[in-house]
């Protein structure tokens, strides 16, 4: 990993203070001072500030590589062959720079780290010949964007790796005999390992810096769990890869997966619920919307707009009661905001700023040289001698 740990050590404090001045327990000008303390990157909070300076990074980026193409044009075939892996080399340059320069989550070095693994990707693809299979490719950008996350910490490269992976599941399935036909069952099994391994990871962490990043892959895991069970995914899924025709027909096992449509967005919000998980109540959310549109899909009862009209009234009184319900709860599930997301966060922020905002020593145990004791009443100690 390149990045400067402690510089990623005051990130996490200083995102912590974030979050105590959202929950009020420190003022504006307390977190000012705390950002003084600790030096960060240079970084962009402001997502579309961040957007922008993307854009320009890409910009920059492709300027870059057009230069290089016009210098090499002259090659035809030759150059046409390695151009994206000379792009690829720009893009290793450039993020190595920027991050050099204390660049971070700013956006010139998104553009540039991205810009790696389209091209790699694109690479492989080109000078293998890999149109139809496509499974040498997902290897290759999931090795490269693994790597990437390591070496930069770079959050949208997790999200790459976790898409990669399940191009590699996906397609590695598709080239095993009878591979389409237990395609869901093993996708099922995979997520689920990745899940419960990733969330012991999580739960064991000591590197803070590397939360957010087996969050999002543990998120993913939710995703790819619901859809590989989701009724609609596999029908459909079953039809182009195995050639169905099934107007009016229902695939195997199509009970077990109406069953697993309905119950595992109802589980994941009892789960969200239970255990005050925030993402896992988005994603469940979503899952229940896209059950209910699976089941339009191929049982529409009403007219698109008198649904939507009916389910909005649902959600609108389903979201009314439940504000009256909770309004006044002071614990467990309440309406009321949130005054920190994890109090043991709160715990070890308030001890770090404090000790790095005022510039507070560890209190080092020292040995006396002199020896107390001896008394015989309440310590007192004194025998007429030292």
């Amino acid at each position: 990993m390149i990045q400067d740990k402690n510089l990623l050590d005051n990130l996490v404090l200083t995102e912590e203070a974030d979050l105590l001045l959202d929950a009020g327990f420190i003022n504006k000008e307390q977190r000012a001072i705390i950002r003084k303390e600790l030096p960060s990157f240079k970084i962009q909070r402001n997502i579309l500030v961040r957007l922008a300076f993307f854009l320009l990074g890409a910009f920059l980026y492709l300027s870059i590589c057009g230069v290089i193409t016009l210098i090499g044009i002259s090659g035809e075939n030759t150059f046409f062959k390695i151009c994206c892996y000379l792009f690829a080399g720009v893009g290793v340059l450039g993020a190595e720079y920027l991050i050099s320069q204390k660049y971070y989550r700013h956006g010139l070095d998104d553009a540039f780290i991205l810009g790696i693994l389209l091209n790699i990707g694109c690479g492989i693809v080109f000078t293998t010949d890999a149109y139809d299979i496509m499974l040498i490719p997902a290897v290759t950008v999931a090795i490269v964007s693994f790597l990437t996350y390591y070496r930069y910490l770079h959050l949208l490269s997790m999200l790459v790796f976790c898409m990669a992976c399940a191009a590699v599941l996906f397609f590695g399935m598709i080239e095993l005999q009878y591979g389409e036909q237990v395609l869901p069952f093993v996708t099922m099994l995979v997520a689920a390992g990745f899940y419960f391994f990733t969330k012991k990871r999580i739960s064991s962490l000591t590197k803070k810096y590397f939360y957010n990043g087996l969050l999002l892959a543990n998120s993913f895991c939710l995703i790819v769990f619901y859809l590989s069970c989701n009724y609609l995914v596999v029908r459909e899924l079953s039809i182009e890869l195995l050639g169905y025709e099934m107007r009016d027909k229902e695939i195997p096992l199509w009970y077990f997966f109406y069953f697993m449509t309905f119950t595992v967005p109802v589980f994941y919000l009892y789960q969200a619920l239970k255990t005050k998980d925030r993402i896992m109540l988005w994603i469940s959310f979503l899952a229940i919307a896209f059950s209910i549109y699976t089941v339009r899909v191929y049982h529409s009862v009403l007219p698109i707009e008198v649904a939507l009209t009916l389910g909005g009234l649902v959600l609108f009184a389903i979201a009314w009661f439940s504000i009256q319900k909770l309004k006044n709860k002071e614990t467990g599930l309440t309406f009321k905001p949130d005054r920190i997301n994890n109090s043991n966060a709160f715990l070890n922020a308030e001890t770090l700023i404090v000790a790095s905002s005022f510039g507070l020593k560890p209190e080092v145990k020292t040995d006396s040289p002199m020896e107390f004791g001896g008394g015989g009443f309440s310590g007192g100690g004194s025998e007429g001698s030292f």
